[in-house]
């Protein structure tokens, strides 16, 4: 009774958090809560002349609709890219930021589990740990996000059997086979849903002569994207600045268009989860051929994804309900059972 009641303090003062700090959104889970916080990993701070960065004005939601249409005394940054951080400085202010929101009522500093892609270096790891300490955070554990994601969606991770994750994210692809809460072979790309918007942009300026907004090239994506022909065919305006009158116009544009747009990312992505299939062991393979592919992250809800790879590798793929929140409900399922799943985090 008195180790309940201590436990039951302790719970009212401090609440444990697992973050998913992605390069498109961060996702924040808190322990005997669930997901709290789903908004994008942009910041909005005052801009002094060139004199380096003044304080955050808006952070998430409020800054991303901000994003493009700034003065010269207000700048938009996303602080992730390719997965890790690119701007220390605004990436603690953003954690900082999310985390004052989530644990306003809580009075002491939290344990943090933080997803991190496979591909990262010792020196963006340690960047990850020391953005987060400095933002108030007690301990921080890092766990892989394949890891993360296959927990997340229900796989026995702790088990001498093989399953194959592709969490495509907004800045990385990771490829994973997860064996006895290890990731037994692994393999990371900076090709994601970044690349995707990007390869809609350059497709609209040199096919339509048409200079589009990142932002305008993601709705783009999740309205009418696809890897795979669809029926019926889909269709969406598109707004821009026409290069060759300087004047403000919009076209319509259709599914397949955008298909040949993201081809060449799609095909990197494709590619890698071959080179993986390639590298993993005969008796994993073997397991992989009896479980399937697992689709994780936005990328996952790319139309005709799943049927393409199941094409080109003759093996069923599955997409969960909710593939964007794979990530933060595995790290947050680590945090819930700590002492048991303490082993799938890394040094």
């Amino acid at each position: 009774m008195v180790k309940n009641f201590f436990k039951n303090l302790s719970d009212y003062f401090v609440a444990d958090v697992a973050m998913d700090l992605g390069t498109a959104n961060t996702l924040v889970y808190i322990k005997n809560q669930g997901i709290v916080l789903n908004e994008p990993s942009v910041v909005a701070v005052s801009n002094n002349n060139g004199h380096g960065y003044g304080d955050p004005v808006a952070v998430g939601l409020e800054a991303k609709q901000m994003y493009g249409r700034t003065h010269n005394k207000l700048k938009t940054i996303r602080p992730m890219k390719d997965g890790v951080i690119a701007d220390f400085e605004i990436t603690n202010t953003m954690i900082k930021y999310f985390i004052q929101k989530t644990l306003k009522n809580f009075r002491l500093k939290p344990r943090m589990v933080v997803g991190i892609p496979t591909c990262i270096t010792q020196v963006e790891k340690k960047a990850v740990i020391d953005a987060a300490t400095l933002a108030g955070v007690r301990e921080v554990y890092l766990v892989e996000e394949p890891m993360a994601a296959a927990i997340g969606v229900g796989i026995p991770v702790h088990k001498a059997e093989g399953n194959m994750v592709v969490d495509i994210g907004g800045g990385t692809t990771d490829v994973a086979v997860t064996s006895l809460s290890a990731i037994a072979y692994g393999e990371s790309i900076r090709v994601a849903g970044d690349e995707l918007d990007e390869s809609i942009l350059r497709y609209m300026r040199l096919q339509h002569h048409l200079n589009i907004g990142i932002f305008e090239a993601e709705r783009v994506k999740i309205q009418i994207g696809s890897a795979y022909p669809v029926q019926p065919a889909l269709t969406t305006e598109v707004r821009g600045l026409n290069v060759k009158t300087g004047v403000p116009t919009s076209i319509v544009i259709n599914d397949e268009e955008i298909r040949e747009a993201m081809r060449e990312p799609i095909s990197a992505i494709i590619t890698v989860l071959m080179r993986a299939l390639e590298k993993t062991p005969p008796e994993l393979s073997a397991d992989i051929y009896s479980n399937g592919i697992y689709l994780t992250g936005g990328g996952a809800l790319i139309r005709g994804l799943d049927k393409l790879i199941e094409e080109t590798t003759n093996l069923k793929t599955f997409v969960p309900d909710e593939p964007l929140l794979s990530i933060v409900k595995g790290a947050g399922m680590v945090l819930d059972n700590f002492d048991t799943m303490r082993k799938v985090c890394i040094n």
